[in-house]
């Protein structure tokens, strides 16, 4: 069985992978590990990329706790997520019901390739060692 996401740090950029459905409990933990994994990055501005491609959406108890895990990012400094998944309107709905787009210094970007949202990340100053998320996460 997959784990349900890995998560690791490189440089100011918080990496993603995520896998499968999701129950409240997972996305508990996801919080939590995630919380735990950005606190050293809390003193100046930090990044965020995730590759969804294989996560199969939640049920809908998950969005209250990604709502405020989004919102507790944002108030600590995370300035870009970028969000990886071939086009999918069902996925693109529970993510866009849980996450914003952009408020204040804060904005997401949906990209259907890695390398388009590694770009977009490296062009914004946060670039990072990795650049293919199948290599890094198998």
């Amino acid at each position: 069985m997959n784990p349900k996401f890995y998560l690791w740090c490189e440089q100011r950029v918080i990496l993603a992978v995520v896998n499968g459905s999701w129950d409240r409990r997972t996305a508990e933990e996801y919080s939590a590990e995630f919380k735990k994994l950005a606190t050293p990055l809390l003193d100046s501005d930090w990044a965020h990329i995730v590759y969804l491609d294989q996560w199969e959406l939640g049920v809908p108890a998950i969005e209250p706790v990604i709502q405020e895990l989004v919102q507790w990012c944002i108030t600590h400094k995370l300035r870009c997520a970028a969000q990886i998944y071939c086009p999918h309107m069902v996925k693109k709905y529970q993510l866009d019901r849980m996450i914003v787009d952009h408020t204040g210094d804060f904005e997401k970007r949906v990209y259907p390739t890695q390398h388009e949202a590694f770009q977009w990340l490296a062009a914004e100053g946060f670039a990072m060692e990795t650049q293919d998320f199948h290599q890094k996460a198998s």
